[in-house]
C-alpha cells in the first residue's frame, strides 16, 4: 500500500486530471491513495517564527496521518537525490523487507517542521529546482509508476 500524503488541496483542473491519470496507471500495480490536509494561511509577510508556527501546524496535521507501520519517505530539498532507478529499487527492498506500507510526505509551501523531518525514514530530494507543493504530487505520483515499470521490466523508463 502506497500513500501520499500532502498538505493543501489541488486546485488547478488540470492537476486534479494529471493526478487521477496516475493513480490509475499505478493501481493495477498497488493499491495507493492520496490523503490531504488543509494547509494554514501564511501571508508573504509572516516573519520566520510565524513561519516555523505554521510549519509546526501542517507538520502535526500530517503526522496524524501517518501510520506507526508506514515507511515514511519524505520530500525535502534538504533530503538526498534518488534517481528512478534508485526509487524502483528502494521499493522493492521495503517490499522484500516486510515493509509494504509506504507513505510519501508532501509539506507545505514554506516546507516542513522538525518533528516531521525526524519521523521520516527517508528524506527524498526530488530536484534541484524548486516546484509547487501541488506539482510535486504529479511528479512523486508519476515516479511511483515509473518505479513500477521498472521493476516489472516493463517499457517506458529510457
Amino acid at each position: 500500500m502506497i500513500r501520499i500524503v500532502a498538505c493543501g488541496r489541488v486546485k488547478e483542473k488540470w492537476m486534479q486530471e494529471g493526478i487521477q491519470e496516475y493513480l490509475k496507471r499505478i493501481r493495477p500495480y498497488e493499491k495507493i491513495e492520496v490523503c490531504e490536509v488543509a494547509d494554514e494561511k501564511a501571508p508573504e509577510s509572516n516573519s520566520e517564527a510565524e513561519n516555523t508556527i505554521v510549519k509546526n501546524k501542517e507538520g502535526e496535521k500530517i503526522l496524524k496521518q501517518l501510520r506507526e507501520d508506514e515507511y515514511v519517505i519524505l520530500l525535502d530539498l534538504a533530503g538526498k537525490p534518488c534517481d528512478s532507478e534508485g526509487l524502483a529499487a528502494k521499493i522493492q527492498d521495503l517490499y522484500n523487507h516486510s515493509r509494504s506500507r509506504i507513505a510519501f510526505v508532501i509539506g507545505g509551501s514554506l516546507g516542513v517542521s522538525e518533528a516531521l523531518i525526524r519521523r521520516a525514514d527517508m528524506r527524498w530530494k526530488l530536484s534541484d529546482n524548486t516546484f509547487p507543493h501541488q506539482l510535486c504530487r504529479i511528479i512523486v505520483l508519476e515516479q511511483i509508476y515509473r518505479s513500477f515499470r521498472i521493476l516489472h521490466h516493463e517499457p517506458y523508463h529510457k
